[in-house]
Formats: C-alpha cells, sequence, structure tokens
C-alpha cells in the first residue's frame, strides 16, 4: 500500500525530503546505482518546488541527502536545469552572477498530474539515502548492529512481558548511550 502524501516525512521548508541530514562529502563511492533513470530531474524539481534554488545549493542538498556517498557533478546536474528550464517547468532568475532556479506554474502542474511518479522516486531516493547511510556507519558498527538484528531475530516467539521490557530496556540504554556524546 502506498502512503499518502500527507504520511511522508516533510522537509522543514514543506517538501517530501526531511530527515536526511547527514556529512557532506565529495563523489560517488561504493557500487550501485542510486539515482533510477528520471530520478534526478524529478527529485531536481521537487526540491525546486519546494522553494527557489542555486545550483550548487541542490548538488550541496542532495550529497547531504546521501551522506557524502553520492554528490552529482555539475556536468549532471546543470544540463538537467537547462532540460528543465526548456521543458518550461523551471524559470531561471539572475542574482548577481548566480542563477536561482524557481518554478513555474506549468512545472508545479507537472508535479501534480506526476505525483504518482514523484512519490515512487522519493520512497527510491529515501532507500538509497538509508543505504548510504548505513554504508558511510563504520564496519565494526555495522557488524555488531547485525549481531543485534540476528539476536533479536534468532528469539522467534520465545518473548513474555518480563524479556521484552528487559530487552527494550536494554536496546534503549544503548541508544541512550550511541546518542550521546563520548567522553574520550
Amino acid at each position: 500500500m502506498r502512503p499518502s502524501h500527507r504520511d511522508t516525512q516533510r522537509h522543514p521548508h514543506g517538501g517530501d525530503f526531511a530527515g536526511w541530514d547527514g556529512a557532506s562529502g565529495g563523489g560517488r563511492r561504493g557500487g550501485g546505482r542510486l539515482l533510477g533513470h528520471g530520478d534526478l530531474k524529478l527529485l531536481l524539481l521537487a526540491l525546486i518546488a519546494e522553494q527557489p534554488r542555486h545550483g550548487y545549493e541542490l548538488i550541496r542538498l542532495i550529497a547531504r541527502m546521501f551522506h557524502g556517498r553520492y554528490t552529482p557533478s555539475p556536468g549532471v546536474i546543470y544540463p538537467s536545469l537547462t532540460l528543465l528550464e526548456e521543458l518550461g517547468h523551471i524559470q531561471v532568475e539572475q542574482e548577481g552572477s548566480r542563477k536561482l532556479y524557481a518554478m513555474t506554474a506549468p512545472g508545479r502542474a507537472f508535479l501534480a498530474d506526476n505525483r504518482d511518479a514523484v512519490e515512487a522516486m522519493t520512497l527510491r531516493t529515501r532507500h538509497a539515502a538509508r543505504t548510504a547511510a548505513k554504508m558511510a556507519l563504520p564496519p565494526a558498527v555495522r557488524e555488531a548492529m547485525h549481531a543485534v538484528k540476528h539476536a533479536l531475530l534468532t528469539r522467534g516467539d520465545t518473548w513474555n512481558a518480563a524479556e521484552a521490557r528487559r530487552v527494550a530496556a536494554l536496546l534503549e540504554h544503548a541508544a541512550q548511550a550511541i546518542a550521546s556524546p563520548s567522553d574520550d
């Protein structure tokens, strides 16, 4: 079942891409394609629909979404923006020497008419971003996470209320300890 638009996580500026904070970085590292065919154009449109943006701002925002595991190059971003402008979906406003890309009414109509495709892209992109975040973790941490998951899943249906509370307390304590800065 596809989540409704209001059920998707929202960006602080009112968009669909909240909670994708992460360290910015450069270049693509690791294997696999992070964005499907046409996803970058839809992603750019959705981000520009949130608010007008500069090209390099879009590059940095996408890099943060993917925790530095994927950074689109200017050679990919700017031709995509030019295509979106030629299609009439965005317009360019000059801000000094920089270009600011803003949505047009036809661009908003295109997003509305293609909401299913935008939602599918959003889900694929979120999944790819989560995968990128996992890959950014040190191998020892990923292995420990796998060990905890394995221990939980191998318990099967042997849970009683007291054991569930005990394990939940252990996990809560571990989460709090991990979130707290180290004194080292």
